[in-house]
């Protein structure tokens, strides 16, 4: 059970999130200003805070200073911005996290979950379920369970999370499940040509336009009684969208130069690393469409969300490549460790990269993997440098100044939508841009 300071200026979700971590069985202290906050670290001991980046009468983080010292607290930061992880962990050091707003229970779950290695690890099972997916934790718990319940239907399935969650490889998995007669087709609607769209999905006949110089037979016919994963859904043209719509609602397609129309019977799994909300805020798919595609959704979680599985997939990668390169490479406590306490932006891809570079650089004497000294991807930096500007050695307020500058220009002004983005009121944003003014 832990001992949680929760600090929040919004009070809708400071009581939802009391009561969730009430239900997972942990004392909960709530309060809305920093100033109280403060009065609680006085007279209590706390093993977490969460705490809002952003409040009425200061920033958040100001209260790390109020505990004591060589305090094993771990801090949670609540905001509405990604970019804000890294120049935190740069500030404040690795026992400060993050969660990104709106927060479910399965996020809530992981920042209790201790980050140890595990002395056991040959021990324990890396077992494949529905033979593609790793992991124990309890979102990929959830996970199965709606692939299950999907696999038992023939609706159609939208796959949604973060670039490298491994999309396709759970709608292998539904399709595995589904024990269906038919093939697993999988093609990126990112990959295709706005010309040739059309022949890559419904086919076309010989001589149907110049260089068509025999049938070609499309995914969807390829995938017939099966499964066709269409990846990168939201890349594919607007205005050719219509002919995806009229062979799914139909179940049937008509090949390039044919006038005959084909029956097929195929369920599609469709994936994008975009949420619901930027599907329709940048209207990159119908709606009609997109009603079609995501008749059930499922949201894939990010490996930072389930980093208890972690030592599962080291195993899984280890073993594949123990097994490809008829070797005995295992990994020291100490580099599981590191790996757990990585937050892994690009999720189970990034994680397998790792491995199978600590994989080629290990020790010929020790036989263990050699991790480098950063994990830190180049993309990772880039993109949490860019993303606001954000540099190594800037206090607290010149970070939360920016947020708030480079969040008001993404809305080209929107006061109301970049207080929503932060995760904090009209009013406190009014005062922060009157401050700046003022200063």
């Amino acid at each position: 059970m832990a001992e949680v300071l929760l600090v929040d200026d919004d009070n809708i979700f400071l009581d939802a999130t009391a009561e969730l971590l009430k239900l997972l069985g942990h004392n909960v202290k709530a309060v809305s200003s920093v100033a109280r906050a403060r009065e609680l670290i006085d007279e209590f001991h706390f093993t977490h805070m969460i705490l809002d980046l952003i409040l009425p009468d200061g920033i958040g983080l100001h209260l790390l200073d109020a505990l004591p010292e060589r305090s094993n607290t771990k801090i949670i930061l609540v905001t509405g911005h990604p970019s804000v992880k890294e120049i935190v962990k740069n500030l404040y050091g690795s026992n400060v996290n993050y969660l990104i707003k709106p927060i479910d229970l399965s996020q809530l779950q992981s920042i209790f979950v201790e980050s140890k290695p595990l002395t056991a690890i040959q021990q324990k099972s890396s077992s494949l379920h529905f033979n593609y997916l790793v992991g124990e934790s309890e979102p990929m718990k959830n996970l199965y369970q709606m692939i299950e319940r999907v696999a038992a239907t023939k609706a159609n399935v939208m796959l949604m999370g973060e670039s490298g969650v491994g999309k396709e490889m759970v709608a292998a998995a539904i399709h595995y499940a589904s024990n269906v007669e038919g093939d697993f087709v999988a093609t990126n609607c990112g990959a295709f040509s706005r010309e040739l769209i059309n022949s890559e999905l419904f086919g076309h006949e010989k001589g149907a336009f110049t260089g068509a110089s025999h049938r070609k037979i499309g995914v969807f016919e390829q995938a017939d009684k099966g499964t066709l994963f269409l990846d990168e859904i939201t890349e594919m043209p607007l205005d050719l969208q219509p002919n995806l719509l009229r062979v799914l609602e139909t179940q049937k397609l008509v090949r390039l130069g044919s006038v005959a129309s084909v029956d097929v019977e195929t369920r599609v799994v469709s994936a994008t690393n975009r949420t619901e909300l930027e599907i329709a805020e940048q209207q990159c798919l119908r709606q009609d469409l997109y009603f079609r595609l995501a008749v059930f959704p499922i949201h894939i979680p990010p490996l930072r969300a389930r980093k208890s599985d972690i030592p599962l997939l080291v195993e899984y990668f280890l073993n594949t490549f123990n097994q490809q390169y008829d070797s005995e490479v295992s990994i020291s406590e100490q580099s599981l460790g590191r790996l757990m306490d990585y937050d892994w932006p690009g999720n189970v891809r990034e994680l397998r990269h790792a491995i199978h570079r600590a994989y080629i650089m290990a020790d010929p004497q020790t036989k263990q993997l050699l991790l480098p000294n950063d994990l830190t991807s180049p993309f990772s930096k880039v993109s949490s440098q860019q993303a606001a500007g954000i540099t190594v050695g800037k206090t607290v307020e010149e970070v939360e100044r920016e947020l708030i500058e480079v969040t008001l220009q993404h809305f080209d002004g929107d006061k109301k939508q970049t207080a929503d983005m932060l995760g904090i009121s009209l009013k406190t944003l009014y005062n922060r841009l009157n401050s700046y003014v003022d200063a």
